[in-house]
């Protein structure tokens, strides 16, 4: 699967394409109803598939202050985009020059002129567009003029509200790890590179792969039930610690897995963890005997409910 620039004009194999257009951060039930639509239609009139995404979320680009909130960095969502049988990604570099376009000017300019997209599919909900002045009935518009076909997929719903974001994020920050998978159609997962800590966690017979948390969403703090996805193929179960670490000085934000059965080097890698099941807040303890003790209890926990 290809990564394409928003920025330039795309090969021409993919002109012509079908175009999947949105966030997709998290990829959840309701974007992969609309890149589903995109792709089922591209194979049927024997066009490429394009997802076309933005980086950062449009969010991160007018509040930069916000707190992290990302679902998907980028190379997860084009894993999953190829997943779903996409044939490219495009990516959208939000900037102050994509911000001011008008809505007429971004279906010219790079709907048309970069993408060449013969179609556009993207849900009921989405805008874009100086100031949000385009939806889908002004895409539809915009593509009678332009060229191209523009289709708008409804919100899937669960439990009689949509499908969101939003909804996952909550379900996250309350520690409701399992609720945001079913959303997702997977765990929730953290990708990085595993880096070097105090190492303080082999002293007491749990060494820990140590990941930053980066721009992602800061799930509940607390120990979790996790699933471990290495670079290899190999899957592996633990427990992990999400947060500051209060039992240690100076405290600082990790998520740290402590994989069962595993005794390999993990320096330098990429793990991608998914936060299976939440077992219980952070806590301190008076000494190292205190905390592991609690950690043997956690990782018991952890097995009984990933053997489950």
């Amino acid at each position: 699967m290809m990564r394409l620039s928003g920025e330039a004009r795309v090969p021409d194999a993919f002109r012509g394409g079908i175009v999947a257009l949105g966030n997709f951060d998290g990829f959840h039930r309701g974007h992969q109803a609309v890149v589903g639509a995109a792709v089922a239609r591209a194979r049927a009139e024997g066009r490429p598939a394009i997802v076309a995404t933005f980086d950062p979320h449009p969010v991160r680009y007018f509040r930069p202050d916000a707190a992290p909130f990302r679902l998907t960095t980028l190379d997860q969502r084009q894993a999953l985009f190829a997943a779903a049988g996409a044939d490219a990604m495009a990516v959208f570099a939000f900037d102050r020059a994509l911000a001011g376009l008008t809505a007429e000017d971004f279906a010219r300019e790079r709907l048309v002129g970069l993408l060449g997209a013969g179609g556009v599919v993207t849900g009921e909900d989405f805008t874009f567009g100086r100031a949000k002045s385009g939806d889908a009935r002004v895409l539809a518009r915009l593509g009678a003029t332009l060229g191209f076909t523009a289709q708008a997929v409804a919100p899937v719903a669960d439990g009689g509200d949509p499908v969101s974001s939003s909804r996952i994020r909550e379900a996250l920050v309350a520690g409701r790890p399992r609720e945001a998978a079913a959303l997702l159609t997977r765990p929730f997962a953290i990708a990085g590179t595993v880096q070097h800590g105090a190492k303080l966690g082999r002293t007491i017979g749990y060494p820990t792969a140590n990941i930053a948390l980066g721009t992602y969403l800061r799930p509940a703090y607390g120990i979790y039930a996790v699933r471990g996805r290495m670079a290899d193929g190999r899957v592996l179960d633990g427990a992990a610690n999400l947060g500051i670490r209060p039992s240690f000085d100076p405290p600082v934000e990790l998520l740290e897995a402590y994989f069962f059965d595993f005794a390999g080097d993990l320096y330098g890698q990429t793990v991608e963890v998914e936060l299976i099941e939440y077992l219980r807040p952070e806590a301190r303890f008076d000494g190292l005997e205190a905390l592991s003790a609690q950690m043997a209890l956690d990782c018991d926990r952890a097995r009984a409910i990933l053997a489950g």
